[in-house]
């Protein structure tokens, strides 16, 4: 009887061992381990709260050729957060000085201007020698620096970079929309 009682014990441990592994929270990708300030209010929001969706990373600036962007992000925003898609807007002033407003100025031209909700950081410096953490590890990834305001990056559900898109490519094109809709097929591991 004891026998029995310990291999009941010890199949009772593993099953709820596997049970408490299979309902675990996703561990956060290293490239989404970074804190960054909310744009509208400035309290820190960590990163790995998007673990496990599909994301596109893109600076933005509220006085480019470009900042019309803002109303084909904030449509396929629109259409594909509840499958697990989040966009992540980061104001930049490197390119063209395009962006000398204020945080607060910022968010209010984002609201005010294109409704955005999708969420939005401080501003930062995405390009040159001192990038902003994610811009840091997005440009070694990619080989690729941001050239202008508007620059795309877009990241799998398991926190890997698998495209850019330069400033021209609009969010809605073809060949954006193509990539989210495969990666939104595709199960985080």
């Amino acid at each position: 009887m004891p026998r029995f009682v310990m291999n009941c014990l010890f199949g009772l441990i593993a099953f709820l061992s596997g049970f408490q592994l299979a309902n675990a929270a996703p561990t956060c990708s290293p490239l989404l381990s970074h804190t960054f300030p909310r744009l509208q209010d400035e309290a820190p929001q960590n990163l790995c709260q998007y673990q496990g969706k599909v994301i596109l990373v893109v600076n933005t600036a509220s006085f480019c050729g470009f900042t019309s962007q803002y109303e084909g992000l904030e449509k396929i925003y629109a259409k594909y957060k509840d499958q697990g898609f989040v966009i992540l807007g980061f104001p930049s002033n490197d390119f063209g000085q395009q962006e000398p407003g204020s945080n607060k100025e910022i968010a209010d031209f984002c609201k005010n201007t294109y409704d955005v909700k999708f969420p939005m950081f401080a501003k930062s410096t995405v390009s040159g020698s001192n990038p902003n953490p994610l811009f840091k590890i997005l440009i070694a990834k990619t080989g690729t620096t941001p050239k202008w305001n508007f620059y795309k990056y877009l990241i799998d559900r398991n926190g890997n970079v698998v495209d850019s898109f330069g400033s021209v490519t609009k969010p809605t094109s073809t060949s954006v929309i193509n990539e989210i809709e495969k990666l939104l097929g595709e199960k985080a591991q």
